[in-house]
């Protein structure tokens, strides 16, 4: 079992960086891709980004591209998602997740474990 923290968060206005990050423990880091989901106020958590085991592959979805850079450090077993140019509806919460499927999955079953999130709020 892998345990996943998130910290980065907060209160932004529109056009502004963030950069969340994920701390990992309990197992092999290199054994999991790794994902961001983000979740608004009365929407379904959708996927936002993820990295490969290997951090070679990468997929985001397209309403953050060019915006957004996802990273992993496995020396230090820890994942990041760089923000930029950030906007009123990036508005939610966060969450890292682990999988130890190949490739860069996307879908919210294919991760069996889960940060608690943080919270992103792009407001003036």
């Amino acid at each position: 079992q892998v345990q996943l923290v998130e910290s980065g968060g907060g209160l932004v206005q529109p056009g502004g960086s963030l950069r969340l990050s994920c701390a990992a423990s309990g197992r092999t880091f290199t054994n999991y891709a790794m994902g961001w989901f983000r979740q608004a106020p009365g929407k379904e958590r959708e996927f936002v980004a993820v990295v490969s085991r290997g951090g070679t592959s990468l997929y985001y979805v397209d309403s953050v591209k060019e915006r957004f850079t996802i990273s992993r450090d496995n020396a230090k077993n820890t994942v990041y998602l760089q923000m930029n140019s950030l906007k009123p509806e990036d508005t939610a919460i966060y969450y890292c997740a682990a999988t130890v499927a190949y490739g860069t999955p996307k879908y919210k079953g294919d991760y069996a474990y889960w940060g608690q999130g943080t919270q992103v709020t792009v407001s003036s």
